[in-house]
């Protein structure tokens, strides 16, 4: 398997302002600097304080390591470097284009690659375990192909340096990456930003949706959470308490769906439903999972572009209270938390995150609970148990479906199968099912082989020792004594009485059962009073 590519985030380097909060006049008639050099990035350079990037600009973290030592290796040697492009306002410098390469220039002078003083601060100290594996990487690599700039510090005065090495400094000390300017107004410089992006190094769909889209509740609602409420805070615009509110959200959905940090090869049950916020496809699936979380019982909004723009912060407040509150069903202690154990619901044969899975439950959770179909919850506790021996007995076959599904029916596939299975369980509690009857189950027909070509050699591999792990730890998780699902204790668990405390019922050991909090709160909370009647 190939190992993915870590990508440098570098978003802390160049803040962001927002044009529209800008004096939109004509800032053409001052003195235009033809470059930035190193010296404008030292902490007491005049320049670096007033550079900015557009509140609307994508985040600088398309870069691998290679990437940016690559661009240092440019810079240093005097290659050729294409000119960044910026526009005046009133207030600020801003970076139209070329921030990356401006980024990757501080980032070295600071030694910080997305996980140095300023990326920290940036954060609010909530770096994954991805970004730092990049930032060591990249470190590595200039300290190995460059040099750190401290070392090219430390050797201004050095007269033993040789001639290729006094070269090196001197180009460093008086080179500077060539400045084009953009002349006009803030709509000016915001019409150059988008054609200039539609060039060169396009913005991939997520990039362009979450452009045009900037000001509606789902796309800032959706930025807010894939950082826990930190880094460049879109809703500034908003009132103090309301910013408060939206943050406290975003970071109890953040806690909700993708804590604790993934790492390979899996060794614990205790996985993030969400999958990881290391790699490009997490922002995308925040859209996903906050549309199905906001869709009324007409299924809107269908799209992202369906909201209005938010003026005051109340629409992105409601749009997080949905995610939230979908969230806090899926998992968590609250009341009507089912406790889903992700190693189940959300993760393929291999323990790899499932995007299918993950939305699939979400979108089919959500519809029953706007429509407040209270009944199926109880038909799903009836049969949980024997859902989820099915669905770990057949794991490898429900992934074949879906990946000879096209991509954009798996979603509701997963959702449709779910449903039917439940269906079918009560009806026939003892039902059981072969793989031919699964693939018929979820509207497909022929056979399906699953598996794949076995090209082991003596080491074994990371999905081999996950997949190795999330089996064996299963036979011996705990499960609810209520429905027989698995608990997910580390997320969502109720501690309940035995025999109910007005009954008579103490509160010792011997009358303590783990539960899911749905299960303690809702089933067994009907059932008593049923036998009471």
């Amino acid at each position: 398997m190939a190992a993915r590519t870590r990508l440098v985030n570098l978003d802390a380097m160049i803040p962001r302002a927002d044009f529209a909060l800008l004096d939109d006049k004509d800032s053409t008639s001052f003195e235009k600097f033809p470059s930035i050099s190193v010296r404008d990035f030292k902490p007491d350079g005049l320049i670096r304080p007033s550079l900015r990037k557009p509140d609307f600009q994508r985040e600088t973290n398309h870069w691998s390591p290679e990437q940016v030592v690559s661009l240092l290796e440019c810079f240093i040697n005097g290659d050729l470097i294409p000119s960044v492009i910026v526009w005046k306002s009133p207030t600020y410098f801003f970076v139209i284009d070329g921030g990356h390469r401006l980024s990757a220039i501080r980032a070295w002078i600071e030694d910080d690659y997305g996980d140095g003083p300023t990326s920290r601060s940036f954060f609010g100290d909530i770096i994954s375990k991805e970004q730092k594996k990049a930032a060591v990487r990249t470190r590595d690599l200039v300290a190995e192909k460059i040099g750190t700039w401290q070392h090219f510090q430390s050797n201004l005065d050095n007269p033993k340096l040789d001639e290729r090495e006094r070269r090196r400094i001197t180009t460093v000390v008086s080179r500077g990456i060539p400045v084009q300017w953009v002349e006009g107004n803030a709509e000016k410089a915001e019409a150059s930003f988008f054609k200039i992006n539609t060039q060169g190094t396009a913005l991939d769909d997520i990039e362009e949706l979450l452009l045009s889209n900037r000001r509606k509740p789902i796309a800032i609602a959706s930025r807010a959470v894939i950082r826990s409420g930190m880094g460049h805070r879109y809703w500034s615009k908003f009132s103090p308490p309301t910013c408060n509110e939206i943050e406290q959200l975003a970071k109890k959905i953040y806690g909700n769906l993708f804590e604790p940090e993934i790492d390979t090869p899996v060794k614990t049950l205790d996985l993030p439903l969400g999958g990881s916020t290391g790699v490009r496809s997490a922002l995308q699936v925040l859209i996903e999972f906050a549309l199905t979380a906001n869709r009324d019982q007409e299924n809107k909004p269908k799209y992202l572009g369906d909201q209005a723009d938010d003026a005051d912060g109340l629409a992105t407040k409601e749009t997080l209270s949905h995610m939230q509150a979908l969230a806090s069903r899926l998992t968590g202690n609250e009341r009507g938390s089912l406790g889903l154990h992700p190693a189940i619901y959300f993760y393929g044969p291999t323990a790899r995150h499932s995007i299918p899975m993950f939305l699939g439950m979400s979108v089919w959770i959500s519809r029953k609970m706007v429509n407040n179909d209270k009944l199926f919850f109880e038909k799903f506790s009836a049969v949980r148990g024997k859902l989820e021996n099915i669905l770990i007995e057949h794991k490898d076959l429900i992934a074949t479906i879906l990946q000879k599904t096209i991509s954009k029916y798996r979603v509701n596939k997963y959702a449709e199968l779910l449903e039917t299975l439940v269906k079918l369980l009560n009806e026939n509690p003892s039902a059981t099912f072969t793989d031919a009857e699964i693939v018929v189950h979820a509207g497909l027909t022929g056979k399906i082989i699953t598996g794949t070509v076995s090209e082991a050699g003596e080491k074994f591999s990371e999905d081999t020792k996950s997949a190795v792990f999330i089996k064996t730890a299963l036979k011996s998780a705990i499960r609810c004594p209520i429905c027989d699902g698995y608990l997910d204790p580390a997320k969502s668990v109720s501690y309940d009485h035995v025999k109910e405390k007005v009954v008579g019922g103490k509160g010792n050991e011997e009358n303590c059962q783990l539960t899911h909090p749905y299960c303690n709160q809702a089933i067994k909370n009907k059932a008593f009073q049923n036998a009471s009647d």
